[in-house]
């Protein structure tokens, strides 16, 4: 899965469109979404006091179409104090705003906000499934047909994490790694906040057969490891929250967007005879935020939020 995604012909490096040609994401799907977040990172700086320097750290940030769109929306004083920066394995595309620094690592002393928007789900992991006599055996795949076999048993790390996080047998996808990834993350953060966005479920509702897929050119494929693809896995959220070593809140994507003023409402058809042109934009607004929200797609994003050595007022709630 690590050479897959992120070798030298990976599926994150390879390609010069990146993922947005293959799959939709909720800062792919709407600028709305960027919106939000301009109003989430006014209320971290209102917490941290109008810092000198506000660090706007972007994990896993594609192509920059996050920070692209989300610069403009800042309130001028804010936008001038935001050192945004893009951290991503992929070169840096050409034309992207000077002002955006690019870099492979997460930075370390953020004040401000780090934001990962659909990243965990592509931190490498292992796979084990139950076999025949009820024994733990890792999944092993062919690179280049995607055909699965069993190999040698679990490994301790893993076994002492399935023990805790993912009750009963079947296919269990190993989530320590991103446990390790997001914790690193939220360390590197000296004050203010971490936002995790992804797909993910909690210990009560994990799937018997597991999550792992994969994506091309929109459409759901087979999770073939050969750089062709996407390959992805929902997050094991819990688990991930609790690895940070900080409180956190953890709610639907659909509750936190309504919370940020996008609920997908229609315009009033008053607006259609008074003003039809507005009317039209006020529609295709309200189209955008309904998928945002939709309950059985974007909207289903957990939202994982940490606040560090700051209080932050009205944060997601509904």
């Amino acid at each position: 899965m690590r050479a897959a995604l992120y070798g030298s012909d990976g599926f994150f490096v390879r390609d010069h469109a990146g993922p947005a040609r293959h799959f939709r994401t909720s800062v792919h799907a709407s600028p709305l979404f960027a919106g939000a977040m301009a109003r989430l990172i006014e209320r971290v700086d209102d917490g941290l006091g109008g810092p000198a320097a506000f660090d706007l750290v972007d994990v896993g940030a594609g192509r920059g179409e996050l920070l692209t769109t989300l610069l403009p929306m800042l309130p001028g004083g804010l936008r001038e104090r935001v050192r945004p920066v893009a951290v991503e394995l992929a070169p840096r595309p050409p034309g992207l705003d000077p002002r955006i620094s690019w870099r492979r690592e997460i930075p370390a002393d953020i004040t401000g906000l780090l934001v990962a928007t659909e990243w965990l789900d592509n931190v490498p992991i292992d796979v084990v499934e139950t076999d025949e006599d009820g024994e733990l055996r890792k999944v092993l795949v062919d690179r280049h047909t995607g055909v699965e076999t069993l190999g040698g048993p679990a490994d301790a790390a893993d076994r002492f994490w399935l023990r805790r996080w993912w009750p009963g047998p079947g296919r269990i996808e190993i989530g320590w790694p991103r446990d390790a990834a997001w914790a690193e993350a939220v360390s590197s953060v000296r004050r203010g906040a971490a936002l995790c966005v992804d797909y993910g479920h909690r210990r009560a509702e994990r799937p018997p057969l597991g999550t792992l897929t994969g994506y091309r050119e929109g459409r759901q494929v087979t999770p073939v490891p050969d750089g062709s693809c996407d390959v992805t896995a929902h997050v094991a959220v819990d688990s991930a929250a609790t690895a940070a070593g900080h409180p956190y809140k953890m709610i639907s994507q659909r509750k936190a967007l309504r919370a940020l003023g996008i609920d997908g409402a229609r315009p009033p058809l008053d607006l259609a005879r008074t003003d039809p042109a507005a009317y039209l934009r006020a529609l295709a607004a309200a189209g955008s935020a309904a998928e945002l929200i939709d309950p059985d797609g974007l909207g289903a994003h957990w939202w994982l939020w940490h606040e560090i050595d700051v209080s932050i007022r009205d944060t997601m709630t509904p």
